[in-house]
């Protein structure tokens, strides 16, 4: 790499616009003036063909691709099987091959979801997978061919995903806390929440050392530091919200993951270890509980902006 090279803003394609993870990554880049990110949506880059691949990669030239795109609902995977495979799997093999064909490195998104959750003590990078139902199993898949297809890339399992959009566990929580009395949460599954800043803020933070001369391509976990459970995630963001509304649930009401989620089986224990990480690019875990409240500044903050204006 030229030292001109070195001084222009690093260029990266991110798959999945509009997901979580792809908006915030997208945001944080803009305060970086050593990244220059392009976001693209299903639209203008369907992951299942690899024609449409093709055309962004040729019109972007990204330096970096970054790929958020998933099927990420674990019981409808049970039913939806095909379309899981073709943008868990299949779509991850499409761009590990057009990015191997023009040495683009390849960071790719996976999950927790790979280990059946018999580990209290956390999962580590070299613990053996065993996914639990057709959503853990694509993800495997879709590493396999990465590997496979393209050696210079990143797999980052994450946990626990949560943000200030989209469909997940925060926002559905604060949606029944307004109109449930009590509320039903599992107290037997625990893990770490991640927020998707963090998230974004480890992606660039492992390109930045890539794009500067590091030789770590490989597998690596994330989460969002202290293990918790689903119960207490929730006790937690109820009372963070009851800093900005009136709540109408009073209780919380303990019960089996599976009596939640009859389709498949979650992991008991969704705790990554992240001391590779650590070691290999110095990237320290943030507590998920800052992270928790910053994300509902920024929700009651925005609700705040819109209720004005529609005022």
């Amino acid at each position: 790499m030229t030292e001109w090279t070195k001084l222009l803003p690093i260029k990266i394609l991110v798959t999945g616009g509009g997901g979580q993870v792809a908006h915030d990554l997208v945001m944080l880049g803009k305060q970086d003036s050593h990244f220059d990110l392009i976001t693209l949506d299903a639209s203008r880059l369907d992951v299942a063909s690899p024609a449409s691949i093709q055309k962004a990669l040729d019109l972007y030239m990204p330096d970096y691709v970054v790929n958020t795109v998933a099927f990420n609902n674990v019981d409808a995977a049970e039913h939806d099987t095909a379309f899981c495979y073709q943008l868990n799997a299949t779509g991850v093999k499409n761009l590990a091959v057009e990015c191997g064909a023009l040495s683009i490195p390849l960071i790719h998104l996976s999950t927790d979801h790979l280990f059946d959750g018999h580990y209290a003590s956390g999962y580590s990078e070299d613990d053996e997978v065993s996914p639990l139902g057709v959503f853990g199993e694509s993800k495997r898949q879709g590493e396999e061919l990465l590997r496979q297809y393209q050696p210079k890339h990143i797999i980052l399992r994450v946990s626990w995903i949560f943000s200030a959009r989209g469909d997940n566990y925060l926002l559905r929580t604060l949606e029944k806390a307004r109109t449930l009395s009590a509320i039903e949460t599992a107290d037997d599954r625990q893990g770490c929440p991640t927020s998707a800043v963090d998230v974004g803020r480890v992606i660039l933070a492992i390109i930045k050392q890539l794009h500067n001369g590091a030789d770590a391509w490989g597998t690596y976990h994330y989460c969002g530091a202290e293990v918790t459970t689903r119960y207490r995630f929730t006790e937690a963001i109820l009372a963070a919200a009851r800093q900005y509304e009136e709540l109408k649930t009073t209780s919380l009401v303990p019960v089996s993951s599976r009596t939640l989620h009859a389709e498949v089986d979650r992991p008991a224990s969704s705790v990554l270890q992240c001391k590779k990480l650590l070691s290999t690019f110095g990237i320290r875990q943030r507590p998920w509980r800052n992270e928790l409240v910053a994300v509902l500044r920024q929700i009651y903050k925005t609700k705040t902006k819109t209720e004005a204006k529609s005022g």
